[in-house]
């Protein structure tokens, strides 16, 4: 079996302070893909930069306390790297990828854009350079007989189902038609897999995201924008996936939920 979570944690140090460490060491997860880490490796605590019985990988943004990802995994990678070719986003802290027996797993924090500004013009050629860069890796995947898992905060509901409030979001980012038709290409084009869809096919959510504003949490006026997205083989295996949402508000160290797939290998 490969367990695979991925969770935006809205500032790791922040998240280690309020529950991140605990669920870190219950976790039966054999990869976790983070985003939103907003921190440089050296400002991690040890036990949460380099924790016992994983092996971590950190891409911090260049930009101070912005994005940032990091993957950790139980089992050493065969491989690592940080970005995915471009000039512009490669120091972004938005991409990295490792390469396990049989599988690459990537943890990717999409722009979250915001319509009539620069940060969704940022958003619009991240998408621009990123589908590529999916169709390269799953052709390189195919080449050598692996898989590929793409995991993280994609910052876009592909569905009507993927967020509860969908009437009133149709012009804003992270719900544009023109966001929604570019995803609809990397499940037609690219043919890869929405994981927790294909698990929940005809139900509202699973959302793993809730505004901090308001009641969104406990009326569960979600969205659902981290996702699972894998090569149609390995998205065959899955046998379950699920989002690991807090019982409680008060329990909750992210914004986001950690999503979690289980793969029968």
């Amino acid at each position: 079996m490969l367990t695979v979570t991925t969770v935006n944690v809205n500032g790791l140090r922040a998240a280690a302070k309020k529950g991140f460490l605990p669920w870190l060491a219950q976790t039966d997860a054999d990869v976790i893909c983070l985003q939103e880490v907003r921190a440089e490796p050296g400002q991690l605590p040890e036990e949460v930069r380099a924790p016992d019985g994983w092996h971590t990988l950190h891409a911090p943004a260049a930009a101070k306390g912005r994005a940032g990802v990091s993957l950790y995994t139980r089992r050493e990678p065969e491989r690592m790297q940080v970005g995915f070719g471009s000039q512009e986003f490669d120091g972004s802290g938005r991409y990295a990828e490792i390469d396990l027996p049989g599988v690459t797993v990537a943890s990717l924090y999409l722009p979250s854009g915001e319509v009539g500004t620069e940060r969704q013009d940022e958003k619009e050629r991240f998408m621009a350079e990123f589908l590529p860069h999916l169709v390269r890796l799953k052709e390189r995947a195919a080449a050598s007989g692996r898989e590929v898992l793409v995991c993280g905060d994609w910052n876009i509901a592909h569905r009507e189902a993927d967020l509860k409030n969908w009437k009133a979001n149709q012009k804003k980012a992270g719900f544009l038609p023109e966001e929604r038709a570019w995803l609809t290409r990397v499940f037609d084009e690219a043919a890869y897999v929405d994981v927790v869809r294909a698990q929940h096919p005809d139900t509202q959510g699973p959302y793993s995201w809730w505004s901090y504003r308001g009641r969104a949490f406990d009326n569960d006026a979600g969205w659902r924008i981290d996702y699972h997205v894998a090569t149609p083989s390995l998205a065959a295996r899955c046998i379950k996936a699920y989002v690991e949402r807090a019982a409680t508000h008060d329990q909750r160290w992210s914004d986001h939920a950690p999503v979690t797939a289980v793969f029968d290998l």
